[in-house]
């Protein structure tokens, strides 16, 4: 059947009403017909668990309801065989092919691994590569005036930006922007290489790993997962770009590579077959 959305009808339409109003959601009559007060009651049980607020029960919703989605509804729902080194090269027109044929298998393994396997976060994902690093290669940032003081040394101005955890020189090059992501500061490092099991304080360099920079990109955007869907429900690129840049830095390349993707990926719609527990 197709996602169950607004205008959905049928006998798994009655079995969400009933789950939302034994919940304490009520969506009004029991009549199997997905209308505006069964949308409202998602809406709010989304909201109560922390979930996307987007009034459609795709797979995290079903699962927090107690349905649970067969193989063939959670397949459906990636996007990932549809991501090729042609879509691709195509969202990276300036990129060798050999660039992205190398390192995009890193990136959709590690999509694959953090569960970031819908259109909107593997085109965020891709878009932030283009944006951080349009050659498609984990990278060392380089030197500009916003790192690197009138004839200092590279990234001085890192040094002691206690907002990125740093104590003093070195840190500000060692721990200098590097991977897909461009991960920076001693407290990025730190974290993220404690939660991945990678000693990127002991070793900095690791951030430029395919594998490694790659973990790190899923990991990041996996950890604003939210925010980024909410940024991208109302069509705010602007702001999904400073969930994870903090800024605007490389939106035009940004918007440029999402746009791309979404006219190669089209929304398609998803059946979701669905056994209640």
């Amino acid at each position: 059947m197709q996602p169950l959305q607004l205008n959905s009808s049928g006998a798994d339409v009655v079995r969400l009403q009933e789950k939302l109003k034994a919940l304490g959601f009520n969506p009004g009559k029991i009549d199997g017909d997905f209308g505006t007060g069964t949308e409202a009651a998602v809406i709010a049980f989304q909201r109560s668990e922390g979930l996307l607020a987007d009034g459609i029960v795709g797979l995290k919703t079903l699962r927090a309801l107690g349905f649970e989605p067969t193989p063939e509804a959670v397949a459906a729902d990636s996007v990932l065989p549809q991501i090729t080194v042609g879509v691709v090269s195509r969202m990276f027109p300036l990129t060798p092919l050999d660039n992205i044929k190398k390192h995009l298998p890193f990136v959709l393994d590690a999509l694959k691994k953090q569960d970031l396997t819908d259109r909107n976060m593997v085109l965020m994902a891709l878009s932030t590569i283009r944006a951080e690093t349009a050659s498609f290669k984990p990278i060392d940032e380089g030197k500009s005036r916003f790192n690197t003081s009138p004839g200092g040394k590279p990234f001085d101005l890192y040094d002691n930006r206690r907002d990125l955890g740093n104590q003093g020189p070195p840190d500000g090059d060692r721990f200098k922007g590097r991977g897909f992501i461009q991960l920076t500061g001693r407290s990025n490092y730190q974290s993220i290489g404690r939660e991945l099991g990678v000693d990127l304080i002991g070793n900095p360099a690791l951030a430029n790993k395919p594998d490694v920079a790659a973990a790190i990109l899923a990991l990041f955007l996996k950890r604003k997962e939210r925010q980024i869907k909410e940024a991208l429900l109302e069509n705010d690129l602007r702001q999904a770009r400073k969930l994870v840049n903090g800024g605007s830095h490389g939106l035009a390349e940004f918007t440029a590579a999402f746009r791309i993707g979404e006219s190669l990926l089209p929304v398609k719609p998803v059946q979701l077959v669905v056994s209640v527990t």
